[in-house]
């Protein structure tokens, strides 16, 4: 479904992204683990199209993004819920969800978009109650499911997760990955980067290794979970914590 060949990505004259290749087919779920500033986030912003200027071969169902914008990239199926979750704070929760069926509705899909937008609240039911709220109340656990949400309105093919659990408490932690592994059940192929590497890799398919923007180790992610130097580099914090998940 998405394959990416030799990526090369730039701020200003540094490359921040040296030669990547990897791929995800449909209906799995992928993971991306690694250090702080190794290019997991600069590789997910390429794919959605918030970083121009790459260079090498993103392809998605067989077609080059090369030349397509954000809004573009999303009507092909691809959504991301991107790191720090970037609701519109001001905006109700009804109305943040509704900005991210803006697809469907320039469609006139609109009897669907309501649909999808009851699927959200019975997926998320805390986003019922809190519907006529303003987002920037809520916790920053809702605020995270009110994301997910959002990025599921626009009926995404591939879903692109940056750092979900990103300053949650284990227990929505392990909320937000329980919706994941549901996701994954119900077809939706999923390209996830996860400060908790070792709760990614239980629910992935394989996983990638990046350091300072190459790929250094890939394969099945029950391996990668077995592997010495994966266990002393990224499992050291999380493992004991999300043993049970």
């Amino acid at each position: 479904m998405l394959r990416i060949r030799n990526l090369k990505c730039y701020y200003g004259r540094i490359m921040a992204i040296r030669g990547v290749s990897l791929s995800v087919k449909k209906g799995e779920l992928i993971t991306l683990i690694g250090a702080n500033g190794a290019g997991k986030t600069t590789l997910l912003s390429a794919v959605c199209g918030l970083l121009p200027g790459w260079e090498g071969e993103i392809a998605f169902e067989g077609d080059s993004l090369k030349s397509l914008d954000p809004p573009a990239i999303v009507r092909k199926g691809v959504s991301i819920v991107p790191e720090g979750r970037q609701i519109f704070p001001p905006l109700s929760v009804l109305d943040n969800l509704k900005l991210g069926a803006y697809t469907m509705y320039r469609k006139g899909l609109h009897k669907e978009a309501a649909e999808d937008m009851e699927n959200m609240m019975n997926m998320f039911p805390i986003l019922r109650e809190r519907s006529s709220q303003a987002a920037g109340t809520l916790s920053g656990g809702e605020q995270q499911m009110l994301a997910i949400g959002r990025a599921l309105m626009a009926r995404p093919k591939l879903l692109v997760l940056d750092e979900p659990s990103m300053g949650l408490a284990p227990l929505m932690v392990e909320k937000i990955l329980d919706t994941l592994v549901l996701l994954k059940k119900n077809g939706l192929t999923i390209l996830l980067v996860e400060q908790n590497a070792h709760a990614a890799l239980q629910i992935a398919d394989r996983g990638y290794v990046l350091e300072t923007g190459k790929v250094v180790l890939d394969g099945k992610a029950s391996d990668l979970l077995e592997d010495a130097e994966v266990k002393r580099a990224y499992l050291g914090k999380d493992y004991g914590e999300f043993c049970e998940l």
